[in-house]
């Protein structure tokens, strides 16, 4: 893997007009620091730094190193061809072996520095390497539809009856069929083609004719190539092996966890199945701390909201509580505040379920009810720690809000999630809980509610036209957005034709001041609250996803998609 870049490529970038010298200095630090291959850093938007076209980088990489640059949508490759390279390592290095001739394998790469990849593809094979050039995201799509396509094509020329039914498979069988080659490389298959496409999840589902799979990107489901349904029972099988669960029972649900080497890097996967009229289901959620741990500039707040968060969770004490409905990144903000704030002075502990990521310098802890273990139990001992900040991955019940605000009473930062659609609607939350006003009022420093909207994938970003249907409901939502200009993807290669890469946050910050500490103690409606808080000056999640509509960050589309009804109406 190449951790620099020779003089000739970076003056060719520079001189080419695909990087500023600036953002070049940049992308090398970057890769310096990650490990990445230049060009996936390259290729990857930054803080500051725009992503080299992708096209244009290649025929610049061809041109100085003398290399061609091959389209692959319209390339065939042999069966035998596939065979002499595994598709965990195509898949993991981003290469695709396309022909042979004379002792020598035709490759396409996407990184020409890369030579680590060749040579052991040179030790792989036992064949000469002919590198040829093809864009990153082509090689991504080309892998997954050959190899896929040869493992399906293996499975369809076996006799079904190897495989029985779900039922009629007893434990030797099961244990039998998860080890064999063609389940190994095909559950590898879609492990790591997950994790190229940036899946936070992967579904496998049995239905009565057909097994799905679907990847979650950016929130949103998409579907996968799928096997055929008769190797739903290895399939699933073959993920309980790695993730540790029983493979004998399929009538209660379980739920494990493996550890993964993708892409140079480690990724846990969290497995949870249950049973299902056809099988069981799986879901495996991706935890991937490079794509989790955010610095809080990444989180997507703008200047003047980050500025107050940043004096909030600098408070000696009190609560801060972050509000969202399941999957709008409340932990992840709860992560990056407690980077923000971590310094060796300081005592950080949290209590979570499941403790999901590993924070350097943070004490964690998983509740574990059935031993009795719970958030307030653990809470209760967390205390006795003599703590400066705890994190509470959630505050359901009474018994933990009130040992929580006790803790802020007494000296602690305390860090937590509610579910609410709003920030003032957590005072009715804690208040519905049983807490007193009186002690909420005294403890609790702010709230802020959040969503996460898929960002446009500046590859294929372009104007809305303005006989398109968005303007329509661009007027709806005030006249800031009626007057543009707007902005969509039309869909590429790198974003899969979605239109949509990557995801931001926006946020409602709600600062607990006197005044609303006196509509606390009066119980007053959290519409009252909220109310005052905007003639403040408080910017709503509809405010905020406005000005990221306005500046380019996402779609009118996306903002319906998010806020709900009465707020896009009603606010």
């Amino acid at each position: 893997m190449s951790l620099s870049a020779p003089p000739s490529l970076q003056s060719t970038l520079v001189s080419a007009g695909l990087l500023s010298e600036e953002s070049l200095r940049a992308a090398l630090s970057e890769q310096r620091q990650s490990g990445k291959r230049l060009v996936e850093v390259l290729l990857t938007p930054a803080a500051g730094r725009p992503a080299a076209p992708e096209q244009a980088l290649m025929r610049a990489l061809g041109s100085l190193f003398g290399l061609d640059v091959v389209p692959l949508r319209t390339v065939e490759v042999s069966s035998d061809v596939l065979g002499l390279v595994p598709s965990e390592f195509a898949v993991a290095r981003q290469v695709l072996p396309l022909s042979t001739e004379g002792g020598c394998l035709m490759v396409a790469v996407s990184d020409p520095l890369d030579l680590a990849t060749q040579d052991d593809l040179q030790m792989l094979t036992g064949l000469g390497i002919r590198p040829v050039l093809a864009l990153p995201s082509e090689i991504r799509r080309a892998t997954e539809r050959f190899y896929l396509a040869r493992m399906l094509q293996d499975a369809e020329a076996r006799d079904a009856d190897d495989l029985g039914t779900d039922e009629a498979l007893d434990v030797a069988d099961l244990q039998k069929m998860a080890q064999e080659e063609l389940i190994i490389q095909l559950v590898n298959l879609i492990l790591n083609q997950a994790i190229q496409d940036r899946a936070s999840d992967i579904h496998v589902e049995p239905f009565e004719r057909e097994l799905r799979v679907r990847y979650r990107v950016d929130g949103i489901l998409h579907d996968a190539s799928a096997p055929p349904k008769r190797l739903h029972p290895a399939i699933v099988s073959r993920i309980k092996i790695l993730s540790d669960l029983n493979i004998a029972e399929r009538r209660l649900p379980q739920d494990g966890r493996m550890r993964l080497q993708a892409a140079g890097r480690q990724v846990d996967v969290r497995v949870s199945t249950i049973p299902s009229l056809y099988g069981e289901s799986v879901v495996m959620r991706i935890l991937d701390r490079s794509s989790a741990l955010l610095t809080l500039e990444e989180l997507g707040m703008r200047s003047d909201a980050l500025s107050r968060f940043r004096q909030l969770i600098s408070s000696p004490h009190g609560i801060l509580l972050v509000t969202g409905p399941t999957g709008s990144g409340k932990t992840t903000s709860l992560y990056a505040a407690l980077n923000g704030i971590y310094s060796r002075e300081r005592k950080i502990i949290t209590i979570e379920d499941p403790v999901e990521y590993q924070l350097n310098g943070v004490v964690q802890m998983q509740v574990q009810p059935h031993i009795g273990l719970t958030f307030a139990g653990g809470l209760r001992h967390i205390v006795r720690q003599d703590p400066d900040v705890i994190m509470v991955g959630e505050i359901r019940d009474g018994e933990t809000a009130e040992i929580a605000i006790h803790a802020a009473l007494t000296g602690h930062l305390v860090l937590s999630t509610l579910h609410t659609n709003d920030a003032a609607g957590a005072v009715s939350r804690l208040l519905d809980m049983g807490a007193e006003p009186y002690l909420v009022a005294s403890s609790l420093v702010g709230s802020i509610a959040q969503r996460l909207v898929r960002v446009i994938c500046r590859a294929c970003m372009a104007e809305v036209p303005r006989d398109h249907e968005m303007w329509t409901q661009a007027a709806l939502l005030g006249p800031e957005l009626a007057n543009g200009p707007l902005f969509y993807g039309t869909g590429c290669e790198e974003c899969k034709g979605y239109g949509y890469r990557g995801r931001s946050g926006i946020y409602e910050l709600l600062p607990v001041d006197e005044t609303v500490q006196q509509m606390i103690v009066q119980r007053l409606p959290a519409g009252e609250i909220r109310q005052y808080a905007m003639k403040r000056g408080m910017t709503t999640l509809l405010g905020d996803a406005r000005h990221k509509v306005l500046d380019g960050t996402t779609t009118v589309s996306e903002l319906l998609r998010v806020c709900q009804r009465e707020q896009v109406y009603d606010d």
